[in-house]
């Protein structure tokens, strides 16, 4: 089983295709103008500003893909809210608004992009103040989600620290998605109020101070995931396999553990935490609805290595 997971890390052409963009952020990294107001930038879900009222602003920005734009145009109107609020509260923060570009060939179209758009800003309470609309050629849909939260309670996705617990949190009240059967929608069919609270868990860890590092689950999966948060913290991982708990609804799907990693897990975070203050995380999710349980351990050593409490495998090193 753990070769095969390894092979399934090695071949997930979502870490594959973050893996390329490396060059590029490491460019504008090095060449691109530095300020002092800038607190945290590139390898954050979301970047933070300085101000001065104690408070950071926070800024994310995602693009959805044209193909799934021309196929399911109302969600990706929808997901293009949805992507950034979650890049806000993955590091504790409030969204607090957001800007779009849209371009469109066919009105029609067109119309469920923005009712997408409409529906992701009601659900999650974001009003849309800005944006830029393109009604021509081609199809595209970026966004831009700001936020802010106090300076003290940021959570970065780079502070992994060696010997914490590998924390991952999952909303198991999902359903397959259908554009995508690796996509885990916990959010469409709940109304707001619940799809908020169990997003405001992080609120608490973070005001709490309690955990050193942070990024929600998207296309990466989790193994994904997790080696971005390395990687950005220069620190490496071991997870334990067996530790991953699988939602029931997706065994009952036929799902297993090397298609369960792949998946966007909506609703659902990594976080680093040390041994003292993990188990407390974990009552803050629960107490939120969420499932959370320690499936990792953060090492020294530059690499993400899976095991299975028995033997051990180096997957990736960096």
């Amino acid at each position: 089983m753990l070769k095969k997971i390894a092979e399934c890390i090695k071949n997930n052409s979502s870490i594959i295709e973050k893996k390329s963009i490396d060059p590029v952020v490491q460019f504008i990294d090095l060449n691109s103008f530095k300020s002092s107001r800038i607190f945290s930038a590139i390898g954050e879900d979301s970047a933070a500003v300085k101000n001065n009222n104690g408070m950071y602003t926070l800024v994310t920005t995602d693009r959805i893909k044209t193909t799934f734009i021309e196929k399911f145009p109302f969600g990706a109107g929808f997901s293009s809210i949805l992507v950034g609020v979650d890049d806000i509260y993955a590091c504790g923060g409030m969204p607090i608004a957001a800007s779009l570009i849209i371009s469109f060939k066919e009105q029609k179209t067109g119309q469920k992009i923005i009712e997408g758009v409409c529906a992701g800003s009601k659900k999650f309470n974001v009003p849309v103040i800005r944006g830029h609309t393109n009604t021509k050629n081609y199809y595209e849909l970026s966004s831009t989600l700001i936020g802010e939260i106090k300076k003290d309670d940021y959570i970065s996705a780079k502070n992994a620290q060696p010997n914490d617990n590998i924390i991952l949190a999952v909303d198991f009240n999902g359903k397959i998605g259908k554009a995508n059967n690796l996509y885990w929608d916990t959010i469409t069919f709940k109304d707001s109020k619940v799809v908020l609270n169990k997003r405001k868990s992080m609120n608490v860890i973070a005001q709490k101070h309690i955990a050193n590092s942070s990024k929600d689950v998207s296309n990466g999966g989790v193994f994904g995931t997790t080696l971005q948060l390395i990687q950005y913290s220069k620190v490496g991982a071991d997870i334990n396999i067996e530790k991953i708990v699988i939602p029931p609804k997706l065994i009952e799907k036929g799902y297993n553990l090397e298609t369960y990693t792949k998946m966007f897990l909506t609703t659902s975070y990594i976080l680093t935490a040390p041994e003292e203050k993990s188990q407390q995380i974990i009552k803050i999710f629960k107490d939120h609805d969420m499932s959370a349980n320690l499936i990792g351990k953060i090492i020294k050593k530059a690499r993400l290595k899976i095991n299975n409490g028995k033997e051990s495998l180096d997957v990736i090193e960096y």
